[in-house]
């Protein structure tokens, strides 16, 4: 059971992208210490769908959203569906996104640079807005931005232009914490490499274990520890964080 400043009984989080990784890991831990959670996915409803399943088991509440929020129409229907199904909305990650493919930015075509800043900046500020009114009602409304060590390392092995369309969804969370305060607070968590099939398909088996060579601590990072990560910041334990970046990497890079 969760200690009460991280309990988050009552309250409802809206996730996206929690199929699997990271997000997936979020959704199981914000469930745990009680919220009723809205399972995103667009690719990856088969398991999404034991996401759902699995919290339901355990006695909690979620509900499967299958939606492509880079169209607004469809952003807008997770967040008004999710909001009519628990009655409110507390707590949203945006933690949906890809680098669709790796790409120089000399290499990147005009589809390509589109289609990213669509999937990893645009459809979090769809999702966001749509929240706003919700998370205001809330009295306590708490938004965690998902972004990415390759801001810091300048997009390296073509990483560009999924660094940068995450470089603005940071701007994006310290403009939140500006406008949105006293009743909302919005920070970032910026993972190192962590164990996901996000970094199978994006990173060699070689390339994975250089990264485990350059991280001080030894080894890489696992979704669980990013998860407790955010449900520190959503929580009533990190009430007096507002507009943070916090970095899960091990070490690997010290600013």
């Amino acid at each position: 059971m969760p200690d009460s400043a991280t309990n988050l009984n009552g309250r409802a989080a809206l996730v996206t992208g929690a199929g699997v990784g990271i997000g997936r890991a979020v959704a199981e831990k914000l469930a745990a210490a009680g919220a009723t959670v809205g399972v995103h996915c667009h690719r990856s409803r088969a398991e999404a769908e034991e996401v759902v399943s699995g919290i339901r088991e355990r006695g909690g509440k979620a509900l499967l959203l299958p939606a492509d929020l880079t169209v607004p129409a469809e952003a807008a229907s997770v967040v008004d569906e999710f909001a009519t199904f628990s009655g409110r909305l507390d707590i949203l990650v945006n933690n949906a996104g890809s680098p669709i493919q790796r790409a120089r930015l000399e290499d990147c075509s005009l589809e390509l640079w589109r289609q990213v800043l669509d999937t990893n900046l645009t459809s979090a500020f769809l999702v966001t807005q749509r929240a706003i009114p919700h998370l205001r009602a809330s009295g306590r409304g708490a938004i965690v931005n998902n972004l990415t060590l390759s801001i810091q390392t300048g997009g390296a092995h073509g990483a560009g232009p999924y660094a940068i369309a995450k470089a603005g969804l940071e701007v994006m969370t310290r403009t939140l914490a500006r406008e949105l305060a006293p009743t909302v607070r919005a920070n970032s968590i910026m993972p190192g490499v962590i164990e996901t099939r996000h970094h199978e398909t994006y990173s060699t088996p070689e390339r994975m274990e250089q990264y485990r060579r350059e991280t001080p601590l030894g080894r890489n990072g696992t979704a669980e520890e990013v998860a407790a990560a955010v449900l520190f910041l959503v929580s009533d334990a990190a009430s007096f964080i507002n507009g943070a970046l916090l970095d899960i990497n091990g070490g690997r890079f010290l600013r």
